[in-house]
């Protein structure tokens, strides 16, 4: 079969896509930037389209023609600079369904999520719930499936949040420690939408994807910290006013384009648990629990080093805007000082015209950084600027590399965090 596969380069959306084609469908990706997944994946076709801008039927209907099925793996979090959870996961998918009326999509699978529970009135799960309710009441053939906690061999927001938390040193930081966690493996998600297309979960089902047994949060992280080698920890329950810090730092963050399991909607929804209705429809296979998912994939030492720098990311990205931000600014407390160091090679108003411009780069790098998008050029920028600052102070004042103070050795070690922020930039 012709499948479409919306968020196709998503933790899900990867997973499921590798089970389609491996099966032998004709399967074309959808996402915002498909630049690297057609290098990952060059057997699968790729479209490259913001949900967000397929607000009409119109829109869509020229990325449908052709298709027989129609896998919706897209989803956000929360709104942000990139994200916007009304257009995305609400309008697109009324816009998707009036064109499949008309486009011969013969199935529409979608994954959701449980949207009854904790904090079901955040735009996350009103616009999911929405969407479910719209394709059920479309008269459109529709399997939605509803995965619990997603684990599996890669790992993505708040799996890799889980990871990162369990390599802690020393101790195990939680927050809702004792909160219920039931899991679904990924690639048990993919199995659900496989036999969703073949028919054998039949149209109409509304099915929630968990293993047997609920954990509780801190158990989870437990497990996890064994899988990745390390000796059991203490759990220290993170006060609840440092939680609130935290979220509000993370929602800040996702105001630029940042995708921080740590926002508020993921806090709000864990403190009621990651769990399913106990009268929901259950899937026709058996699923694996977490420690049989852990097991089948035993850690490497990557996946140690991935757990102890996710959680440096951000601390390394607001270091560096400080100090770019900050070479900037303290200049302008001393301008005249500042532009002596430009004399021996230009004349005194080109020498303050000189710092005033290399005052505007630093702090504009500073700035960007902190901007998701523009994150990599502005890193690129800082190495060029560096290059550029160490080569024309070796020329002019070349004693500086012997300073006592180190004035030029000491930016060394900033060259070497902007590589680590280039390094571990990416998030998928």
């Amino acid at each position: 079969m012709r499948i479409l596969i919306l968020g196709g380069t998503g933790f899900i959306g990867s997973a499921v896509m590798r089970r389609l084609a491996a099966e032998g469908h004709a399967v074309t990706g959808l996402a915002r930037s498909v630049t690297r997944a057609r290098a990952r994946w060059p057997e699968v076709q790729w479209i490259a389209a913001d949900l967000a801008d397929l607000q009409t039927a119109e829109a869509w209907r020229p990325h449908l023609d052709g298709f027989e099925i129609v896998v919706n793996c897209a989803g956000a979090l929360q709104d942000g600079l990139t994200d916007d959870l009304s257009a995305s996961q609400q309008d697109a998918m009324f816009a998707l369904y009036e064109a499949a009326t008309t486009s011969g999509i013969h199935r529409i699978v979608q994954i959701s999520t449980r949207v009854d529970g904790s904090g079901a009135d955040l735009p996350f799960l009103a616009t999911k719930r929405r969407a479910d309710t719209a394709l059920a009441e479309s008269g459109l053939p529709f399997v939605i499936l509803r995965p619990a906690l997603v684990v599996g061999r890669n790992a993505f927001g708040g799996t890799a949040l889980l990871r990162a938390l369990a390599a802690f040193p020393f101790v195990q930081p939680l927050i809702h420690a004792e909160s219920p966690v039931e899991t679904v493996d990924v690639e048990d998600v993919a199995t659900a939408v496989a036999l969703a297309i073949e028919g054998a979960i039949p149209a109409g089902s509304d099915i929630e994807l968990a293993a047997p047994g609920r954990l509780t949060l801190e158990t989870t992280l437990a497990l996890h910290r064994r899988w990745l080698g390390l000796a059991p920890a203490p759990t220290v329950v993170v006060p609840a006013i440092v939680g609130r810090v935290v979220t509000a730092l993370a929602d800040l963050a996702g105001r630029f384009g940042w995708q921080s399991p740590l926002r508020s909607t993921a806090m709000t929804v864990m403190e009621g648990g990651v769990t399913r209705r106990n009268d929901g429809e259950q899937p026709p296979f058996a699923m694996r629990a977490l420690s049989e998912t852990l097991s089948v994939h035993p850690s490497g030492v990557q996946d140690l080093w991935f757990a102890r720098l996710y959680l440096m990311k951000a601390p390394v990205i607001v270091t560096l805007s400080l100090f770019w931000l900050l070479s900037g600014l303290l200049p302008l407390a001393d301008l005249e000082r500042a532009a002596s160091h430009f004399l021996p090679l230009l004349p005194p108003p080109a020498a303050t015209a000189a710092t005033l411009l290399s005052c505007l780069l630093d702090v504009t790098l500073g700035v960007c950084v902190l901007l998701r998008p523009l994150a990599r050029r502005a890193l690129l920028g800082m190495l060029a600027v560096t290059a550029l600052y160490l080569a024309a102070a070796s020329v002019v004042e070349p004693a500086l590399w012997l300073d006592p103070l180190g004035p030029l050795v000491k930016v060394l070690p900033s060259v070497l965090l902007t590589l680590t922020s280039l390094a571990t930039l990416d998030h998928r």
